[in-house]
């Protein structure tokens, strides 16, 4: 089954406001998965995809400079804890090895002391440091939109879907901040959704986990 535009429109609605949700970076490598894979968990609202971590002032994905693909996910704290998103982060790539290549290395952006603090307490419960692990952890300076054909990339390869967001009358910026595209876009690239969010997608498919 697929949603209905009047299904997407009144979960966007009745979502949390970005003012009710807080805000996690991270990078694991290309993008488009972890984008999925986290927008279809529980708690989170909405996701971005973009650059992190470099210098260069206006990166674009063919003039990335030294910035790395990363990810945002506005979530609410008190069904997923950032410590909770910080072990799907760590349990989703391996620390001990750094990919070569900047585009693609793995990164835990901090933006608040809470954060840096909470960052701190999970490598310590691991008898880890960050200065002892590959995994890059770099204080938040700046996060860069990706082009819009990066954002909610699975989605989009699904006409049937996007083509439902367009009836409803979303334009590029309403699909990148939409919490139903989040939802959808997982399912799209094959994660399962709880039953919980009122999309019209199926719940019969086998369950993806991380």
């Amino acid at each position: 089954m697929s949603p209905t535009p009047t299904q997407i429109t009144e979960y966007d609605r009745t979502a949390p406001t970005r003012g009710e949700t807080e805000t996690a970076t991270f990078a694991l490598g290309c993008f488009w998965g972890p984008d999925a894979r986290f927008g279809a968990m529980d708690g989170v609202v909405r996701t971005r995809v973009g650059y992190a971590g470099g210098t260069k002032p206006d990166p674009t994905y063919r003039d990335l400079g030294n910035h790395t693909e990363a990810f945002q996910i506005d979530y609410r704290p008190e069904e997923h804890p950032f410590g909770d998103l910080l072990d799907n982060a760590f349990r989703s790539h391996d620390h001990t090895r750094q990919p070569t290549k900047v585009q693609y290395q793995n990164v835990v952006f901090v933006s608040t002391a809470e954060q840096a603090e909470a960052v701190d307490a999970y490598l310590d419960s691991r008898g880890l440091t960050s200065d002892g692990i590959e995994t890059r952890v770099e204080q938040l300076s700046a996060f860069h939109l990706a082009e819009n054909y990066h954002q909610k990339h699975s989605l989009r390869a699904g006409q049937s879907l996007l083509n439902t967001f367009e009836q409803a009358g979303y334009d590029d910026v309403d699909l990148r901040e939409s919490p139903a595209a989040a939802k959808l876009n997982g399912y799209a690239a094959g994660r399962e959704i709880s039953s919980y969010h009122d999309l019209g997608t199926s719940t019969n498919r086998t369950i993806h986990t991380g």
